[in-house]
């Protein structure tokens, strides 16, 4: 009997629409699996099994009624950051200050997702407010990579990761704001797209940096991430950064890539992005991608971007400025955790307690870190130029896209680390995004696609595909093509 846990999406959509399995049967196969692992990865913070039994068995009742599939995914079972507001379940974005709260709202993405017939099978664990490269600042604790069990998957989306490469789920949801749906997808043999910012709904993302955040796809495989890419994408009234056009070919791009013909792509390999102290076995791992992209027809040119070499820093002070502004609203007075509330407590000193005890440690420190950049005196000297620099590598984007059409690097410049390695060093953790922050502050779009197993330790490697904001469909092409060249991933087993 065929593993239901094992199918891409892609094919477990066939197989429901098809009526040969219901998906009810696939919902609790992968309920299934998460009992039967999920203790050990961790992938999960909140399973919705009754609920996602119950969506299943309307998705195959419509079938059964003569209904046209609601999407090409109708029936397919999805895990969900835990960052996107959803009700009927927490949203806790794995903070303490969170911890139960259940939102009166849903974000646009889970009604699209629910739209579209997809089953949600709970939330996924990630760094607290998705601030971190590890998924070990979860307040309720780290999520381990099925590639090797003592290993980070990469954050802050590591649930969403893991959970994929652990069978436990064949779609996920992640958000990424500096790198983080496509940073775990290198670190656990998956696929993850950050969109074009505004391509998709911040309605109901629960914002850590409002000008960086950006929801999107994961999967195990280029197609079926570009099926979700078309479910969740599309104007959004309610997001005043919402773009109003149309969402790119993704689907057709993947298709007519994975036919592997690359003839007439040029490909722009980044200089700033492939330095010698990235680790070896990613290193060979990149230029063995590349090569295999001129196999496949791509011409390939070095370019530079100078201003990439700048990104970590300005990122580094874009980002929690906004944080904290962001995080302010979780004052202890309209909901969320609050301590001290006896009476005999000012508001500021309930404020105080409740911020200390609900906070972790990496999230005090960008909001110690924002707020020092935004004060007088050091707006200009800090913010300020990190505004500039911002500009620059946008800048840096268009002139290179004048020339090629995508540009490449590996996605993270090392393979996992193992658990606790690097949470006494931030800087070190941060220098984990040194290849995807540069697309997030440009607005741009990239994919994260397995580009093998690095001969250094045994784990997986990431190649990063960076396209001009709204030509998604670009990473598509270029991802399934190298995808169908590479072959399958062999996925460790639990």
């Amino acid at each position: 009997m065929t593993d239901l846990t094992r199918l891409a999406a892609s094919e477990l959509a066939s197989k429901i629409h098809a009526r040969e399995v219901s998906s009810v049967e696939a919902t609790r196969a992968h309920l299934d699996r998460i009992e039967a692992v999920d203790g050990t990865v961790g992938a999960f913070l909140h399973v919705a099994g009754e609920q996602a039994l119950a969506a299943a068995g309307q998705v195959d009742a419509d079938l059964a009624g003569g209904a046209e599939p609601a999407s090409p995914l109708a029936g397919v079972p999805l895990g969900l950051k835990d960052i996107l507001t959803t009700t009927g379940m927490p949203t806790t974005c794995a903070s303490k200050i969170l911890e139960g709260w259940v939102s009166p709202y849903e974000s646009t993405v889970v009604g699209r997702l629910r739209a579209a017939g997809i089953p949600i099978l709970g939330k996924t664990n990630m760094d607290e407010f998705a601030m971190g490269s590890s998924t070990e600042n979860s307040a309720f604790g780290p999520t381990r990579n099925p590639w090797g069990t003592d290993r980070i998957p990469g954050g802050s989306g590591g649930g969403s990761a893991a959970a994929l490469a652990a069978f436990e789920a064949p779609l996920t949801i992640g958000t990424d704001t500096g790198g983080s749906i496509r940073q775990p997808a290198a670190l656990t043999a998956t696929v993850g797209v950050k969109p074009t910012y505004g391509t998709v709904s911040r309605f109901g993302l629960v914002a850590a940096a409002s000008s960086l955040d950006q929801a999107g796809p994961c999967a195990r495989t280029v197609l079926d991430a570009a099926l979700l890419h078309q479910v969740i994408a599309g104007h959004d009234p309610r997001d005043s950064t919402s773009i109003d056009t149309a969402v790119p070919a993704v689907v057709d791009a993947a298709r007519a890539g994975a036919q592997g013909d690359l003839t007439g792509v040029k490909v722009g390999v980044v200089r700033e992005l492939h330095s010698d102290s990235y680790q070896p076995g990613v290193l060979s791992s990149f230029d063995a991608a590349v090569a295999q992209l001129k196999a496949l027809g791509a011409e390939v040119i070095e370019v530079s971007c100078p201003a990439f070499e700048h990104a970590l820093a300005a990122y580094y002070l874009v980002m929690p400025s906004e944080v904290s502004s962001n995080l302010a609203r979780f004052d202890a007075m309209r909901y969320g955790l609050r301590v001290s509330d006896d009476g005999a407590h000012s508001a500021e000193q309930v404020m105080a307690a409740s911020r200390s005890a609900g906070f972790g440690p990496e999230v005090k420190r960008r909001i110690m870190i924002g707020t020092y950049a935004l004060s007088a005196g050091y707006y200009d000297e800090y913010y300020g130029q990190a505004l500039k620099v911002r500009a620059l590598i946008g800048r840096d984007y268009a002139r290179a896209f004048e020339s090629v059409d995508v540009l490449v690097s590996p996605t993270s410049p090392v393979t996992p680390w193992k658990l606790g390695e690097k949470v006494d060093d931030p800087l070190a953790m941060y220098l984990s995004d040194l290849c995807t922050l540069p697309t997030n502050l440009a607005g741009n779009c990239a994919i994260s696609v397995p580009s093998g197993i690095s001969a250094d330790d045994g784990l997986p490697v990431g190649l990063q595909i960076m396209a001009p904001a709204l030509a998604d469909d670009r990473l598509y092409r270029v991802g399934a093509a190298y995808e169908s060249a590479r072959g399958a991933v062999a996925y460790p087993e639990l």
